[in-house]
């Protein structure tokens, strides 16, 4: 302690104090994911090696594909594929609407019925979010063929999964002040999510939905490589005929597709921000 000549104290700054136990933990989760990523660089063979050494036989694909084959015969096919994965993309969206919005209500805990429910519906969702889209487009190729039905098939399963987990956890960050006016006046869980939570949350449902359209039609275009139709179907059909010129232009195309999709979303999410 010292004094100032106008009389008054001035104390000594306390040390700001140390915490070894967190210094500690911070040093051994740095150790972990260095650990973690030395054994996923040797399990995955990652040798830049291999890579620079294999620039020639990507210097033979890239000249077989450029210039693109950009002749009707070839142009006219890849935009109708195009708009078949749009349409995959849109039916697999809103097909899943309905019911990803039921089990986001189930598995929000301010509108389930009970905690059983309520771990029901969760495990639902993570078992649809689990499983990848393409293998629901295997499993639906077989049960009703090649196609685009499929594919519509397998985005809605795999979609509702994920919607649904984000729409559930809207709800549960929603404002509870409605809620619980209503609670308090009496009203059921299902009046609650109608006039208290569904009307607060819905631009966020809406911009979630627009989200995962955007997504679902890249995903569709994966889809057809498995035989779910769509522009993906061409652009296999083509690498498997060695056509790599008509395989560019094909991607050219999903290119334009997934930028103008892009585009649209984020316009539309825009304005209902």
């Amino acid at each position: 302690m010292t004094l100032v000549s106008d009389g008054v104290r001035r104390l000594p700054v306390p040390s700001k104090p140390r915490r070894p136990r967190r210094t500690a933990v911070v040093t051994a989760a740095t150790f972990a994911v260095a650990a973690a990523h030395v054994i996923a660089w040797d399990a995955t063979d990652v040798s830049f090696a291999a890579l620079i050494e294999g620039w020639r036989g990507m210097a033979d694909f890239l000249g077989e594909a450029i210039p693109p084959d950009l002749s009707w015969e070839v142009l006219e096919p890849s935009l109708s594929g195009a708009l078949v994965t749009l349409w995959i993309g849109l039916l697999g969206t809103t097909f899943s609407v309905p019911f990803s919005l039921a089990l986001a209500l189930l598995a929000a805990r301010g509108t389930s019925p009970s905690g059983s429910v309520y771990q029901a519906a969760r495990s639902v969702l993570s078992f649809l979010r689990a499983v990848p889209d393409v293998v629901f487009a295997l499993i639906f190729v077989t049960a009703v063929g090649l196609g685009p039905f499929p594919g519509v098939l397998a985005l809605v399963c795999h979609n509702v999964g994920v919607m649904g987990k984000l729409w559930a956890e809207a709800l549960e960050d929603a404002d509870p002040g409605p809620s619980q006016v209503l609670r308090s006046a009496g009203a059921g869980r299902l009046q609650i999510a109608s006039h208290a939570l569904l009307p607060v949350v819905t631009p966020q449902l809406t911009g979630l939905l627009l989200y995962r359209f955007d997504v679902n039609v890249r995903s569709s275009l994966v889809l057809g490589l498995v035989g779910a139709g769509g522009i993906g179907f061409l652009i296999n059909q083509s690498i498997r005929l060695f056509k790599f010129d008509e395989m560019l232009t094909h991607i050219l195309v999903v290119v334009v597709l997934i930028v103008a999709v892009d585009r649209l979303s984020a316009t539309v999410r825009k304005r209902l921000s």
